[in-house]
C-alpha cells in the first residue's frame, strides 16, 4: 500500500459489554441485578473480501434499512444484490463487523445461562448453554461469524466523502458497535487526508452521527433526491429509466448540431 493509504492491518478483535435485560430495565440502584454482564467478542473488518453481498442484504432487511431513498417508495424492496455488490466495489471504505451467532440474540442470566435463538419459521427457541458450547470456545472470525454491523463511505479520492449505511443489528446497539464503525471509517479516510467527511442519515440517526462528532455545515446543507417520475411530469423529450418499482424521467442526449458547411443545400 501506499504512504497515505490505511494500514494493512484488515481485522481487530475487540470486545463489548452486553447488559442483561433486567439491567436494561431496572432504575432502582438497589435493586439492581449484582450478577455479571456478559463480555462478548466482535471482529472488526475492513477487508472488502469479508463481506458476502447477499449476507449483507439480509442484514439490511433485519435492521429496516433501505438502499433506496425515493419519496413515498411503498412497499419497500430489498435492494438488488449485483448493485450491491458494484456499490461495494466502488466504495472507498468498508467496514464489517462480526459476532458469534449465538450472541446475536438475548441472552437470560437467572439460573442456567441459556441462549434465544430464532428458529427458521422466524420464532423463538431456547438452547442450552452446553448445546452451543464448541461454538463458544470458538474465536470469531468472518468465515465462522455472523455479520452483524455495517458501514461504507463514498468519496472522489481527493476532497470530499460521504458515509452511508451504518446499521447494527437490533439485538446489539447500544453497545457502542456503531461508533465503532464510524470512528473506523473517519480513521481510514483521514488517513487519506480526506476531511471534508459527510454522513448521510435520517432524522431519527441524527443524534447517533452527532454523538460521533458530525454536525451542520457553513451552507447548512440538506440532501436533495433526484425523483422526476412519469406519475408527475410528462413530456415527449424525455427518456424512462426503471429504479427498482419506479419510473423516473432522464433528460435525453441532444442531438448533434447540424452541418454548418455552407455547401449543404438550404431548405
Amino acid at each position: 500500500m501506499g504512504s497515505v493509504a490505511y494500514p494493512s492491518t484488515f481485522m481487530e478483535l475487540r470486545w463489548v459489554t452486553k447488559r442483561s435485560k433486567k439491567d436494561k430495565n431496572n432504575n432502582n440502584p438497589k435493586e439492581l441485578n449484582l450478577k455479571p454482564a456478559a463480555t462478548i467478542p466482535v471482529y472488526i473488518s475492513t477487508n472488502p473480501s469479508d463481506i458476502n453481498p447477499p449476507e449483507l442484504r439480509e442484514l439490511f432487511t433485519v435492521c429496516n434499512h433501505s438502499c433506496y431513498r425515493f419519496p413515498r417508495l411503498d412497499p419497500e424492496e430489498p435492494v438488488d444484490v449485483d448493485k450491491l455488490r458494484v456499490a461495494l466495489s466502488h466504495s472507498c471504505a468498508l467496514v464489517s463487523l462480526f459476532s458469534r451467532p449465538h450472541d446475536c440474540f438475548e441472552t437470560d442470566f437467572v439460573g442456567d445461562i441459556e441462549s434465544t435463538e430464532l428458529s427458521d419459521d422466524g420464532s423463538k427457541k431456547e438452547v442450552p448453554l452446553l448445546g452451543n458450547l464448541m461454538d463458544r470456545l470458538m474465536p470469531v472470525s468472518p468465515s465462522n461469524g455472523k455479520l452483524v454491523g455495517f458501514g461504507r463511505a463514498v468519496s472522489d479520492v481527493g476532497l470530499t466523502a460521504s458515509i452511508y449505511d451504518v446499521v447494527v443489528i437490533p439485538s446489539l446497539r447500544r453497545l457502542g458497535i456503531g461508533q465503532m464503525i464510524v470512528r473506523r471509517i473517519v480513521r481510514m479516510l483521514t488517513s487519506r487526508d480526506i476531511y471534508d467527511i459527510s454522513a448521510l442519515c435520517s432524522k431519527d440517526e441524527r443524534l447517533f452521527f452527532e454523538a460521533c462528532g458530525f454536525g451542520g455545515d457553513i451552507l447548512n446543507s440538506t440532501t436533495m433526491m433526484y425523483s422526476k417520475t412519469v406519475a408527475t411530469h410528462f413530456g415527449d423529450d424525455q427518456t424512462v429509466k426503471r429504479a427498482g418499482r419506479k419510473l423516473l424521467l432522464v433528460p435525453p442526449v441532444r442531438e448533434p448540431f447540424a452541418s454548418l458547411n455552407p455547401n449543404d443545400s438550404q431548405s
